[in-house]
Formats: C-alpha cells, sequence, structure tokens
C-alpha cells in the first residue's frame, strides 16, 4: 500500500466518481481505477459499490476512508516540519472556513499572506462551524476560522474580528415599510435559515431573545445550505432571516434586500488551532497576520 494508492483512494471516495476524481488528480482514468483495483486485489476487500455511473462506499470502504484520511494527514506533517526548515520561503497551509469567514473576510487576508510569502501555496476548504472545528481536531485543516461558537477541549480559541448583523426583509415585504411593532409580529414572520450547525443558523436563534421571541416560536419557512441561497430566498419574497452584514451588503447598496432595525447582538470570527499539533513557522505567520487584523478590521 503507497501514499499515491490512498491519495487516489480518498479523492474517489470523496468525488463518488472515477472520472471526476481522476481530473481533480490529473490521472488518467485507467490509472485512477488501476490503483483502486490493487487496493481491493490486494486485500481481498470490497471498497466501492458501482452504482450505474456512479460508484458508493461499502461499509469497508467507509471504515477504510477514515484510517486513510489519517494517514495522509500524518504524512503531510512530516512534510511540514522538513519544509519548516526553509523558512517562510516555500511550504504549504491548509485552511478551513465556515461560509461567510470563507468568503466574505478571509481571501483579503490570504492575498495580504501571499503578498508577503509568495511561496506558500495556501488551500482553503470551506463548511458550517461544526465541520471546520472537526477538520482543525482532526489534523485535516492546520488553521479554522468559524462564526459559531464550539465546545471542543482539544482546541484554541481566539477571537479576531466582530461580525454586525442585520435583519433584512424583500422591497415588497410589509416590513420594508412598516417596522414589525411587537414579538408577535416576529414570531408570525416566515424565516429563511441556515442549516443546524452552521454559525449564521447559531446566531439567529442567539438573536432571538433581542426580539421577544423564544426558540420554539420560529417559524421556519426554508432551511438552506448556504449563505448566498438564503439571501436570494429572501430578495424573492420568501421570508425574512438574520445574517452578516458582509453577505447582505452587496444586496443592500442594490436595494434588493433592505435592513430592518432591530437591536441584535453582534458576534464574533474566531481562529482555531489544535493544542497538541506542531505549529509550524508558516502556520504562526498567518494566526498572527489573523490576530494583527483584529485591530485595523471594523465591520
Amino acid at each position: 500500500m503507497t501514499l499515491e494508492q490512498l491519495r487516489i483512494f480518498v479523492a474517489v471516495a470523496e468525488h463518488e466518481h472515477v472520472t471526476q476524481a481522476a481530473r481533480h488528480l490529473n490521472l488518467t482514468q485507467s490509472a485512477t481505477s488501476a490503483a483502486v483495483a490493487a487496493l481491493e486485489q490486494r486485500y481481498a476487500t470490497k471498497l466501492f459499490d458501482r452504482i450505474g455511473r456512479r460508484i458508493a462506499l461499502t461499509d469497508a470502504g467507509r471504515l477504510f476512508l477514515v484510517e486513510a484520511r489519517a494517514v495522509l494527514a500524518r504524512s503531510t506533517a512530516a512534510e511540514t516540519v522538513l519544509a519548516d526548515l526553509a523558512g517562510l520561503k516555500r511550504g504549504h497551509l491548509s485552511l478551513a472556513a465556515s461560509q461567510t469567514v470563507g468568503n466574505y473576510w478571509l481571501p483579503k487576508l490570504m492575498h495580504q499572506f501571499q503578498l508577503s510569502y509568495p511561496g506558500i501555496d495556501l488551500k482553503l476548504s470551506l463548511g458550517n462551524t461544526e465541520t471546520v472545528a472537526g477538520q482543525v481536531h482532526e489534523g485535516l485543516a492546520d488553521i479554522g476560522f468559524i462564526e459559531g461558537e464550539i465546545d471542543d477541549p482539544a482546541l484554541t480559541v481566539r477571537h479576531v474580528a466582530e461580525d454586525k448583523l442585520v435583519l433584512v426583509v424583500s422591497p415588497n415585504h410589509a416590513w420594508a415599510q412598516r417596522r414589525p411593532q411587537s414579538p408577535k409580529d416576529f414570531a408570525a414572520a416566515r424565516w429563511i435559515c441556515r442549516e443546524p450547525g452552521s454559525g449564521t443558523r447559531a446566531v439567529l436563534e442567539a438573536a432571538l431573545p433581542a426580539l421577544g421571541m423564544e426558540r420554539d416560536q420560529l417559524q421556519i419557512a426554508l432551511e438552506l445550505p448556504s449563505n448566498e441561497a438564503v439571501c436570494a430566498a429572501v430578495e424573492a419574497g420568501a421570508g425574512v432571516t438574520i445574517f452578516s452584514r458582509l453577505v447582505a451588503e452587496r444586496a443592500l447598496k442594490a436595494g434588493s434586500l433592505i435592513p430592518v432595525t432591530a437591536d441584535l447582538p453582534r458576534r464574533n470570527f474566531s481562529i482555531l488551532r489544535h493544542k497538541e499539533r506542531y505549529v509550524t513557522q508558516v502556520s504562526a505567520a498567518f494566526h498572527d497576520l489573523a490576530v494583527a487584523a483584529q485591530s485595523t478590521d471594523a465591520y
């Protein structure tokens, strides 16, 4: 069993498609299929079920995927230690971020970092707050950025920016002309929400007491997997929502969303690192840049 076979297996498992995995790895389809077949034959274990044009992990494949990812993470960590000897001239950094941070706040920071350290490759993956914390915990990401709260004693959490929240409706919504007058108005509204586990969903629920509402009074009309989908649904008149002003900024300027005055709490963007994993010079430099941004950013 080789690291290359493990990389190919993980890619096929994540894409659930041999051709797409091959394209991602810049390999031929035949080489990708052969690597998976070699693993299955060597250990006489079926890792995938072929279903039409797609494939799905077997029970054995799902168990093996956990171990394969762990081995690759350790391999990457070993390479990182060696690369660290070259200082900040070359290397790579794996970042994970929840959607609001990753789409609206972090790209500027990544650009600033690469201007200073052009030899460092940055990789960013997006997920919700729980997913990001899990990636940092498992060593799949060196640094995580979240907008929600997590409870993991293995991780350090440090606030790096403050985020303003906004309650928004479409221009045709009744609240665009007349602010809601009582908690009953908020309780009667159709709310558009992110999925449980996301920082945006958590902050919406945390803001309910400021509106005079309990969580069980929240009437969820749509539950959507991205901030952009939530924004589009509210613009279309499907309901109301609370999310980051960073997400709403363009729509507010265009007039396709209308802000509704409400006394909302603020939330923090936070940076995560594992307490016990090796901290490279690259990771430390990016961490310091993010912390320094706290004193210059205003939201």
